[in-house]
């Protein structure tokens, strides 16, 4: 039976597999809306089961008053906003590099400090992309990151080398969006 099977599934996919990892590592990446609302809904599911969650936004400031930071914060989420938006609004991208590499800087050290069963790095495709920081240290911290440290990636274009690191690895494709008929972000939809 194909994946897009229009049938039920008869069977277990899984009913031969019995192995249980302690950590994973997801990456949420592609052109489409909700890579971000994706990871933010796993955030939500590590709270419930009464993780301790970190979350580090690599593009967003804390100036955008985004509703996943507000009710992250309010659930006791260590929330870290190491960006300073769109860089097509930015006055200073070396400024904007600097404050990329110190974010990162951050990351690595939630990752190794081991307090967290969950960290959402928000985002950090983009850096990796543009050059910003040095992809290696990267892929090193993820794959010897402590045993019980679950890492959510987000963002377009994730490199080949951190889909290899990754244990599970979702697309999201755009179809259709708001914006290319000119709407822009709506607040509670989009932030």
């Amino acid at each position: 039976m194909s994946e897009n099977s229009t049938e039920p599934l008869m069977e277990n996919p899984a009913a031969e597999k019995s192995g249980r990892a302690e950590s994973i590592v997801l990456v949420n990446t592609g052109d489409g809306k909700g890579k971000s609302s994706a990871a933010f809904g796993v955030m939500i599911r590590g709270i419930a089961r009464g993780w301790d969650v970190a979350v580090v936004q690599f593009v967003k400031s804390g100036n955008w008053n985004v509703g996943e930071e507000k009710i992250g914060r309010q659930l006791g989420v260590d929330w870290f906003n190491e960006g300073e938006g769109f860089t097509w609004n930015s006055e200073d991208l070396e400024h904007d590099k600097a404050v990329a590499r110190k974010g990162w800087a951050q990351a690595q050290s939630l990752i190794e400090a081991n307090e967290h069963q969950l960290i959402v790095l928000d985002e950090l495709t983009y850096l990796i992309n543009w050059g910003w920081i040095d992809p290696e240290p990267v892929y090193e911290a993820i794959r010897n990151r402590p045993p019980k440290v679950n890492i959510v990636v987000t963002g377009r274009d994730a490199p080949q080398e951190l889909i290899d690191v990754a244990d599970t690895v979702s697309e999201v494709r755009k179809v259709k969006h708001a914006f290319d008929e000119g709407i822009l972000a709506k607040k509670g939809i989009d932030y």
